[in-house]
């Protein structure tokens, strides 16, 4: 019997399956996809996210992070990070760290899908293997998480991504998030001749679309397109708890609310951590208080930007009322990193 078997190698999972190693427990991810792993992200990471890549022993080439800056068509205000810089990152890159990071502390990684399991009082059998416990890390529509029934419905607007990268050189060692009246986009620099830029909205449009609403960023785009458009959404998933018996929820499976302030890669490995300490401990149902103190802010400042976004009145005032507070601004940045 193995200790802990993770259903999907994307951040959160590796990140699970290398503490787990690292506390001197066998782990075993299995995990569908061809690797690296690419997805629609944001490819930002903040200050505390970086810091747990490090903790971890990860290393990982990308392009450090000054903090946020805020823009519309009429104003910009920008926060910097107080306690080190954030990191931006190609996914595949970071994917990639994580899974040489794994294989060096002996975790195993196997090519399937986690698609049934059977819980015991002391093990959970599934993939063919019985282990003490089960971490469903399977993203954003985690099968796992419906299967469990642990989900529950989440109320309109509902939020789509898209992302794509620009071979051009960086403008800006910040994270850049544009406001429109339709929508976001979010610049984040991630080698020296790459940036991302990617979308957000409640409407279902081809990216074009969405990137022309920001004429100012598109004249900066000169460079040619580096990668096809990825997207995912609906964003926002409720989950009832992230433990049920022997089988915890983590990364996007736990519950997402919006890519909005960005901390999504960063809640993903910070709660990581925070799950094998729990097994550690012999107390898993700690875990699920862990995992709603650690996402609180995010819950919190997330929840507050999409209710203003709801109404274009309060909508055209988040970055006016930002370059007018910057002192809020800066402390809400970093309350978050």
């Amino acid at each position: 019997m193995i200790d802990v078997l993770i259903a999907g190698g994307g951040p959160a999972g590796l990140a699970t399956a290398i503490n787990a190693a690292l506390a001197g427990m066998e782990a075993v991810v299995v995990e569908p996809r061809a690797t690296p792993v690419d997805k629609a992200c944001g490819e930002g990471l903040m200050p505390t996210g970086a810091a747990a890549l490090s903790a971890l022993g990860v290393r990982v080439p990308g392009r450090p992070l000054r903090g946020i800056r805020y823009a519309d068509e009429r104003h910009r205000v920008h926060a910097e990070f107080r306690h080190g810089p954030g990191l931006g990152v190609r996914r595949t890159a970071l994917h990639a760290a994580l899974a040489g990071r794994a294989a060096e502390v002996g975790v195993k990684v196997v090519h399937g899908r986690v698609e049934a399991l059977r819980q015991h009082e002391d093990h959970v059998e599934a993939f063919g293997t019985r282990a003490r416990w089960l971490v469903a890390a399977d993203g954003l529509h985690s099968p796992l998480r419906a299967l469990l029934g642990l989900e529950l419905p989440s109320p309109a607007p509902r939020r789509y991504g898209q992302r794509r990268h620009y071979r051009i050189a960086p403008w800006t060692d910040f994270v850049e998030v544009h406001w429109a009246p339709r929508g976001e986009a979010y610049v984040t620099p991630v080698a020296d001749d790459l940036v991302g830029v990617a979308v957000l909205g409640s409407e279902r449009r081809r990216y074009d679309e969405h990137l022309a609403e920001f004429p100012g960023l598109v004249a900066r785009l000169e460079g040619p397109v580096a990668t096809p458009v990825r997207g995912a959404g609906p964003l926002k998933q409720r989950v009832r708890a992230r433990v049920a018996g022997r089988v915890l929820l983590v990364g996007d499976a736990a519950g997402y609310v919006d890519a909005l302030t960005g901390e999504g890669v960063s809640l993903g490995l910070l709660a990581a951590r925070a799950l094998v300490e729990c097994l550690r401990a012999g107390r898993p149902q700690a875990y699920e208080r862990a995992w709603r103190r650690l996402s609180l802010r995010h819950r919190l400042l997330t929840e507050a930007l999409l209710a203003a976004r709801r109404h274009p009145g309060t909508a055209r005032l988040i970055v006016p009322a930002a370059r007018r507070l910057p002192a809020v601004f800066a402390a809400t940045v970093n309350a978050l990193a």
